[in-house]
């Protein structure tokens, strides 16, 4: 071992041929010559007001977007050294200037307790969301098959990073969350979307039913979502709830879910012009009748943005052969369900919770 000039011990550098077998230097070998071991003295983080970044994807996401400001990167290396993606870190960090130091590894998980962070983290400001009014004008005549996704109130921090992996996949063009009520982009956040949130723009608003009904003056299709009602749901909701499979994407189109456990508040359900549902395949079990926000997102909106190349080159649409389980005609006019059929809770444990 040997030490820097400020007194911390290096990690033993590694030749490129050992000395005493002739062997070659071990992968990653170099890089990790580089590295300071470091204790990682406790207090410095919180003192900045930075946050612990983590996951292998996050960061490297993170330093090439260089949206953040990074105090310093935490990089852990196993057996065989530094190798693909953990060598890009340390290059990208050192390019920046970023102190880059190896910790042991019951240091990284006490930094993290309880994550999967692959030996990968970094000190970081944290990531915020931006004021809708910074999205930018869009009118709808700009490009018919526009589709933003609204968010009211997701507060499961793993669910809001599992729907914006899905968002930015899927060619969603914007995504708008409510202030109130809404997980912040933590960095749970950004390990669940596997490093989306670090590239894509996420806005906020104050006054999310204001903002549905201004866009819904300008042309565009405020579509709600909510659970397949029931037998039990009383047929009084003047909006028309249509299976997603039936759908059709003939204009700028806002999608918005709700809370993982009560759906679209009753302002922001009545704002809407149309409500989105996914029709099960089978009879199900109590308990088993809805989905996950996150992947009833993906499905929503996979069925709408497969849409996309459906027009011919006359400009006039093509429209997919699909197959429903049940015609539309037989749920418009239903009331929609109280929960999005978008969580894991079952009718009773909804019932509890209003």
């Amino acid at each position: 071992m040997s030490y820097c000039c400020s007194g911390r011990l290096l990690a033993r550098p590694y030749s490129l041929v050992s000395q005493s077998s002739g062997r070659p230097e071990r992968p990653g070998g170099e890089e990790l010559s580089r590295l300071l071991l470091d204790d990682l003295a406790p207090g410095r983080r919180s003192a900045g007001g930075l946050e612990v970044l983590f996951g292998l994807n996050p960061c490297l996401l993170a330093l090439r977007a260089a949206r953040r400001h990074v105090s310093r990167l935490l990089l852990q290396a196993g057996k065989e050294g530094l190798q693909g993606e953990r060598i890009e870190l340390l290059q990208a960090a050192e390019a920046r200037g970023i102190p880059v130091l190896r910790p042991r590894r019951r240091k990284l998980d006490a930094l993290c307790p309880h994550q999967v962070h692959q030996g990968v983290c970094m000190e970081v400001s944290p990531l915020r969301p931006r004021p809708w009014t910074e999205a930018g004008e869009t009118r709808p005549s700009d490009d018919p098959q526009q589709l933003w996704l609204v968010l009211e109130g997701l507060q499961d921090p793993r669910n809001l990073g599992a729907v914006l992996r899905s968002a930015h996949f899927l060619g969603v063009d914007k995504v708008i969350t409510s202030r109130r009520n809404t997980c912040p982009l933590t960095p749970v956040v950004s390990k669940a979307s596997a490093g989306a949130v670090e590239v894509m723009d996420v806005f906020f608003t104050d006054d999310l039913t204001g903002f549905l009904q201004a866009k819904a003056r300008q042309g565009w299709l405020v579509a709600g979502t909510v659970g397949c009602p029931g037998p039990e749901i009383p047929q009084s909701s003047e909006i028309p709830v249509t299976s997603c499979l039936e759908f059709l994407w003939d204009r700028p189109t806002l999608l918005v879910l709700g809370n993982e456990g009560s759906g679209l508040s009753q302002e922001v359900q009545a704002s809407c012009q149309l409500l989105l549902t996914i029709l099960p395949q089978r009879q199900l079990s109590p308990g088993l009748e809805s989905l996950n926000v996150s992947v009833a997102a993906g499905i929503l909106l996979h069925s709408i943005s497969s849409q996309r190349r459906s027009f011919s080159a006359g400009g006039e649409r093509e429209q997919f052969p699909q197959e429903p389980l049940e015609s539309s005609a037989n749920i418009r006019g239903s009331r929609a369900a109280p929960h999005p059929g978008l969580s894991s809770g079952s009718e009773k444990e909804r019932r509890n919770e209003g």
